[in-house]
């Protein structure tokens, strides 16, 4: 914890402090300004009952959390608590009659099909408390440079309707808010194993939204959007060659459209034992991602939100989603970031 407080502090915490300043009424039930460790954002909403053997492992959630607990990795004063997302909130991505039908259950058996989810009262309530938590943690790490969110990365959802297990794409409601009401730019790196197709769509015309996609190219969607910058790699792809492709254009980005923040989707998808992956990263591989990334991205001084994404193997301990919230463990060579 100290080290990365400490390459914050000099670097994209004091970047941050002349973004917003230092106060700010943030988007969260509970508020930790106590707390100077690494924001974890969660809510014991983020699931909801599905039917029994779906296919969405919905209780990856709370078991990310409860891991973290378990292995000592934060504490309770670091864990803050996100609003719920506001209908106004959400209209600023989202079409009226979509958030209209989403929210009271008008929506017919081929759109369900295309989500993937049986419509329930308890799915709208866990994506809109999903997007405030993205949203908080764009917030705070503004604020204080880096924030996680024990959730997020639904980037498959398009104004109009919702696709591939994702009914609301947080990352683009956190995108707008930051873009549009604060002025700011955002770059989105988004290293799931599918096409942010969602976000690319929304974005397209955007200039102060840049969306970065390194994908498997033959995995869903079917028929992909243009991001600003697509990287689709062949199937089977492994940790060297992966790490190298994300190593040949994150910093350049960084360096040329200079964001203000990075929301970051840290999918665990590309893991060789994922169930909807057809990449073959191995836990070493992933936390070597993440640490690239963060470390890169801190020693720009930019601050950085993530969101853990997309995640199909039913053990967490197998595919990894807790990399991304252990940079301040040992050997992560943060002191020189």
């Amino acid at each position: 914890m100290t080290c990365i407080r400490h390459a914050l502090g000099r670097r994209a915490g004091f970047a941050a402090r002349h973004l917003l300043g230092s106060c700010r009424c943030f988007h969260a039930e509970l508020v930790r300004h106590e707390s100077c460790g690494l924001p974890i954002i969660h809510h014991s909403k983020y699931v909801c009952d599905l039917p029994t053997n779906h296919r969405f492992p919905m209780g990856k959630f709370p078991r990310v959390l409860h891991f973290l607990f378990k292995d000592q990795v934060i504490t309770e004063n670091q864990v803050w608590v996100p609003e719920i997302a506001s209908s106004d909130l959400l209209s600023c991505v989202h079409t009226e009659e979509y958030l209209n039908n989403f929210m009271n259950g008008r929506i017919n058996e081929q759109e369900q099909r295309r989500t993937g989810f049986p419509w329930s009262e308890g799915i709208v309530t866990r994506c809109r408390y999903e997007t405030g938590g993205t949203l908080l943690a764009a917030e705070l790490a503004l604020q204080r440079g880096l924030a996680c969110s024990t959730a997020g990365g639904t980037h498959h959802a398009f104004p109009g309707f919702g696709s591939g297990f994702c009914l609301l794409n947080d990352l683009a409601v956190a995108a707008k808010y930051v873009s549009a009401s604060l002025k700011r730019k955002v770059l989105i790196v988004d290293l799931d194993v599918h096409q942010g197709d969602g976000t690319a769509f929304i974005f397209k015309e955007e200039p102060r939204v840049f969306t970065f996609s390194v994908h498997c190219g033959k995995n869903f969607p079917l028929r992909k959007q243009q991001s600003d910058l697509d990287i689709s790699v062949d199937d089977g792809l492994e940790d060297k060659d992966y790490l190298s492709t994300v190593e040949d254009h994150l910093p350049w980005l960084l360096d040329t459209f200079r964001p203000d923040l990075v929301l970051y989707d840290a999918g665990v998808d590309p893991h060789r034992e994922d169930e909807l992956g057809k990449l073959c990263l191995t836990d070493q591989g992933l936390y070597q991602r993440d640490l690239y990334v963060m470390q890169t991205v801190v020693g720009k001084g930019v601050p950085v939100a993530t969101v853990i994404g997309g995640g199909y193997s039913r053990d967490i301990r197998q595919t990894g989603h807790q990399t991304l919230h252990r940079p301040q463990s040992s050997n992560t060579g943060l002191e020189g970031a």
